[in-house]
């Protein structure tokens, strides 16, 4: 018994777990706790919904789920249906359109003062280049930082960019170091978009 107990002890932790509940064990004859869930007893249900789990001490759940088989009782056809890799998907869906039973969200009904729901909704065009080359969305985010419109090519990106360092320095601001976040903000950009393919 000592054994015992220390094995539930160690195994306290295990996923599935639900201690303290009073079940005691579904196996006849057992008289330990039924900590761990299994599922219902075969056969037709009884249609107010779906059957009650079967509980079960540690020893008796790792029995039965050695033993269990889900495909006991299919047919050969039944089987193979059921290992399909699309098995389940073939059903058609409701689609989900403005003139469907869900309908869009009313945001009019919802207080959202920090625009949090609306914001995930909201699809801002990406900004397109005219050489058609790719913007990353590290990339936009430098260029907002640099204050320059998608299109900037590398030459006004270098322009940009000693434009605002001359700024921002404080070597050309008399010793003022209180844009030094700022600078860094830049410099950082700037090297960001430099490696960048849109810029190469």
């Amino acid at each position: 018994m000592t054994e015992r107990v220390a094995k539930d002890r160690s195994g306290a932790r295990l996923h599935g777990r639900v201690e303290g509940a009073g079940r005691p064990c579904a196996e006849p004859g057992c008289g330990e706790p039924g900590e761990f869930r299994a599922p219902p007893l075969e056969g037709p249900s009884d249609r107010s919904g779906p059957r009650a789990f079967r509980w079960m001490c540690l020893d008796h759940v790792r029995a039965f789920n050695a033993r269990y088989n889900y495909f006991a009782g299919m047919t050969a056809e039944e089987i193979h249906q059921a290992q399909h890799p699309i098995a389940g998907w073939e059903r058609e869906t409701r689609a989900f359109s403005a003139g469907g039973a869900g309908g869009n969200p009313r945001w009019a009904d919802f207080d959202d003062p920090l625009d949090a729901i609306a914001a995930r909704y909201r699809r801002d065009p990406a900004p397109e280049r005219g050489d058609g080359k790719p913007l990353s969305g590290q990339d936009r985010a430098s260029l907002a930082v640099l204050g320059l419109p998608a299109n900037a090519d590398r030459s006004t990106l270098r322009r940009r960019y000693s434009e605002l360092v001359r700024r921002y320095h404080p070597d050309r601001n008399g010793g003022d170091r209180s844009k030094e976040h700022e600078l860094q903000e830049v410099i950082a950009a700037y090297q960001q978009l430099r490696g960048a393919p849109a810029f190469a």
